[in-house]
């Protein structure tokens, strides 16, 4: 089941879960997924490495990140920099698990749903982009990043 929510939708808990995820099931309470997926806590210096590894988690393709040094960042998203300021980790877990349950239309790729993607070749079909725990180790680096 895929729940689409809109902002209003404060304190509505929804179960989201596809046959991919069933080892990790996760709830949507407003804008957030509170509970770190499958209870895995996160690591900071690996979600540093996601989020600049260009072939893995490939932030910096649409974000500019919080290391102004780093080569080819993009302007399509958000800034990184900040981000644990404006949201908090449970608002950042469900932007990176599928920001298209707050907004349909976004441009952000889902990092955790394997169902109804297009042009995924067929190696990568039914597996997430990053798994639980690489979920969570960027969701802990970008928690930290704080200053704008």
């Amino acid at each position: 089941m895929r729940a689409r929510i809109g902002l209003g939708a404060a304190l509505l808990a929804l179960p989201v879960m596809s046959p991919a995820m069933a080892l990790e099931p996760f709830a949507v309470v407003g804008d957030a997924i509170p509970a770190p997926l499958g209870g895995l806590d996160g690591d900071v210096r690996r979600g540093e490495a996601l989020v600049r590894d260009r072939e893995r988690g490939n932030c910096l393709i649409c974000h500019q990140g919080a290391d102004p040094s780093e080569p080819f960042q993009g302007s399509i998203g958000p800034p990184l920099a900040g981000v644990g300021a404006r949201l908090d980790a449970g608002q950042i877990r469900l932007r990176l698990v599928d920001a298209s349950l707050l907004n349909p239309q976004t441009v952000m790729p889902p990092y955790f749903r394997t169902d109804n993607l297009q042009d995924v070749a067929p190696s990568f079909r039914g597996k997430p982009a990053l798994s639980a725990q690489e979920i969570e180790d960027v969701v802990s680096y970008l928690a930290t990043l704080r200053a704008e």
